[in-house]
């Protein structure tokens, strides 16, 4: 039986072996005897090789001259664009081709120059208010409540500083410290409020402002309110949630807005005096009785109230200062007021109840202080006031409540004699406004 296998030669050949196989050898010598080696030569390759790469850098090289040519024919002989006109005219041009408009006067997000301008003139206002409340057991202690609010430098004389606010900022207030730019602070007195149109004026002693201080402020520019446009910038400075001056900027929103606002005191609901300027510029707490200004740092606005609620973002309100700026120099002509004891303050002799805003309108009566009975021997009676008479002013000062009234008396003594406002009911059931002199008793 023929052996047939294979087995590893170790001079690098695999054999085959048999007596008679059909092939003789694969890789060796034949049968039986001892094959001689075919050695094999090795391909000349490397020649070949070199001539591709050869091949390809050439070209590579023809390539390149042939582009570059073509680029210097099209742009100086046959007078093309250059990459820089062609950018440009992508830049002025839309996808349609049709030319887009350009300003001179356009707007940057950066207002630091307006800011720094401005910003001399805000001050930030701290209002600390004494009241008795009434504990679990039927005693009363006194609480002390304190509140953040801005106000602007509208004007200075020999001897006081005027600053234009809210009126809700100074309400109730016992004291007010008015802080400025460079952190010095001051107690100042209100001259005059209003509080149909929200605005109040307080006054700071001249003496008592350091000449550094006085060197590092200035009164602010007051701008025209009336030629508002909406879209245009808006920027709004306040002593936001009382942590100091702040910046936030917006756009005017929209113009002659009428709004519904609440007093936090008294909880009354009633129609603001002034249309308001709505901005989507930030107005948080503390910011009320800063200011809004235009792109030229103008006052144009003093900041009001925020709309709050869960569907509602972006949408402050400011008193445009146009609408107030006769009020305002009312207000600015008024004596300084400064707090007389307790023990010491007039009282007029009525007995009154508030009419709010918006019950007068339900009623169709003013709002102020219904007087439903005069104190015999007062001094309301001995000026000649009757029962059902409306009190809607003292001393220029606009009163809408009971409240109103009374912390306007609390700078009154008694001997002086005030001049109220009032309102007197006639047969058709219209009212005809006067005034008249009581002496406080």
């Amino acid at each position: 039986m023929d052996n047939r296998y294979n087995y590893y030669n170790p001079d690098g050949n695999y054999q085959y072996n048999g007596n008679n196989g059909p092939y003789g050898q694969y890789g060796g010598g034949s049968s039986g005897t001892d094959p001689s080696r075919d050695e094999r030569k090795p391909k000349k390759g490397f020649p070949k090789a070199v001539a591709v790469v050869g091949f390809a850098v050439l070209f590579g090289v023809v390539s390149s001259a042939v582009f570059l040519t073509s680029n210097i024919i099209g742009s100086r002989i046959l007078g093309l664009d250059d990459s820089q006109e062609t950018t440009e005219a992508s830049s002025d041009r839309v996808s349609s081709g049709t030319s887009l408009s350009r300003s001179s006067s356009v707007v940057t997000s950066d207002v630091s120059d307006v800011v720094d301008k401005v910003m001399p003139s805000i001050v930030s206002i701290t209002s600390m208010s004494v009241e008795e409340v009434q504990n679990f057991f039927g005693g009363t202690y006194e609480r002390t409540s304190e509140g953040a609010g801005t106000g602007i430098i509208i004007g200075q004389t020999d001897t006081e500083l005027m600053i234009v606010t809210n009126n809700h900022v100074v309400e109730g207030s016992d004291t007010l410290t008015v802080t400025f730019n460079d952190e010095s602070s001051v107690e100042a007195n209100i001259k005059g409020t209003d509080s149909t149109y929200d605005v109040a004026v307080i006054a700071v002693p001249v003496e008592s402002v350091s000449a550094d201080t006085m060197e590092q402020i200035s009164v602010a520019t007051l701008g025209d309110s009336t030629t508002l446009k909406v879209g245009e910038p808006a920027i709004a400075i306040g002593n936001a949630l009382g942590y100091g001056q702040s910046v936030t900027t917006g756009v005017i929103s929209a113009l002659d807005r009428q709004v519904s606002t609440t007093n936090s005191q008294t909880g009354e609901t009633q129609e603001s005096g002034a249309k308001l300027i709505q901005t989507d510029a930030a107005i948080n707490e503390g910011n009320s009785g800063g200011a809004l200004v235009n792109i030229n740092g103008e006052v144009i606005g003093i900041n009001s109230a925020k709309l709050i609620g869960d569907s509602v973002e972006g949408i402050g309100y400011a008193i445009p200062i146009s609408d107030v700026s006769d009020l305002i120099q009312s207000l600015m002509s008024q004596e300084t007021k400064t707090r007389v004891d307790e023990a010491d303050r007039g009282m007029i002799g009525i007995t009154g109840i508030s009419v709010s805003d918006a019950f007068s309108q339900e009623i169709d009566m003013p709002a102020g202080v219904y007087v439903t009975e005069v104190t015999s021997g007062g001094g309301a009676e001995e000026a000649g006031m009757t029962r059902g008479c409306i009190i809607t002013g003292i001393n220029g000062t606009t009163v809408d409540s009971m409240d109103a009234l009374q912390q306007q008396l609390a700078y009154y003594a008694k001997g002086e004699t005030v001049t109220l406002t009032i309102q007197i009911p006639q047969t058709n059931g219209e009212y005809e406004e006067s005034t008249i002199d009581v002496t406080l008793k």
